[in-house]
């Protein structure tokens, strides 16, 4: 399945793995909501039904989000067309969202779908050892029950600021997915930056293990070739 994003294919043996689950993490600002979107506007111009289940943004603001970028109001007209559905959700708890995404996705017959992101609705829960270990089964169960449909998902977590070496949020979710890709966001003292792309898992794949840094310009990500 072709990424969409300059770059990243010839890194992962040429896109990703059909009806694959992929965890997107990074920090705040790090190009995780752009990444998505570029994701499901590969598909959406090879003919696919697309779908963004957002548990922050309203579907406005998603599009606005992008709205700056040469394919902007590209991604706006699928939107309109209905063949990228958007939609807010505030789900009780994770069989609640497992259980109306899967309906939408086969409501719309969807064969990309992006969940942004699994931290809002996790952080609902006690981080104690015994409801981590409830969260864990129940994210699994949602993960298994995407893969019984023809759909490749983006799920999007977030690290947090004070855990920079971290991977996810809560420390499992990366054994769960079958693929880990980060996004990394570094500000340095100079008042310079850059982010960088590290592909820490993906089953079944002979992926890149380097740091790549990226760019964000007009077009989206762009990833470089030259490793960090």
């Amino acid at each position: 399945i072709k990424s969409g994003i300059p770059g990243l294919d010839e890194l992962i043996g040429g896109g990703f793995i059909k009806n694959s689950v992929i965890l997107l993490s990074g920090q705040t600002g790090s190009g995780k909501t752009i990444f998505a979107c570029r994701y499901l506007l590969e598909g959406l111009r090879n003919g696919e039904n697309c779908l963004y289940v957002t548990l922050e943004e309203s579907p406005e603001d998603i599009i606005g989000d992008v709205s700056n970028f040469s394919w902007g109001k590209e991604f706006e007209k699928y939107f309109n067309e209905k063949k990228l559905t958007i939609k807010y959700f505030q789900p009780t708890d994770i069989k609640d969202l497992s259980s109306q995404v899967i309906n939408l996705i086969s409501k719309t017959n969807s064969t990309r779908f992006v969940l942004d992101n699994l931290s809002v609705l996790m952080m609902g829960w006690k981080e104690s050892s015994l409801e981590i270990g409830k969260v864990r089964v129940e994210v699994f169960n949602f993960i298994k029950n995407l893969k019984k449909l023809n759909v490749t998902s983006i799920i999007i977590t977030e690290i947090p600021e004070e855990r920079s070496r971290a991977i996810s949020r809560f420390g499992f979710e990366e054994f769960i997915a079958d693929a880990v890709i980060i996004l990394n966001y570094l500000e340095f003292g100079t008042g310079s930056s850059v982010r960088s792309l590290l592909i820490r898992k993906m089953r079944r794949t002979k992926h890149a293990t380097d740091i790549f840094p990226f760019e964000i310009g007009e077009d989206g990500i762009k990833i470089s070739a030259k490793t960090l």
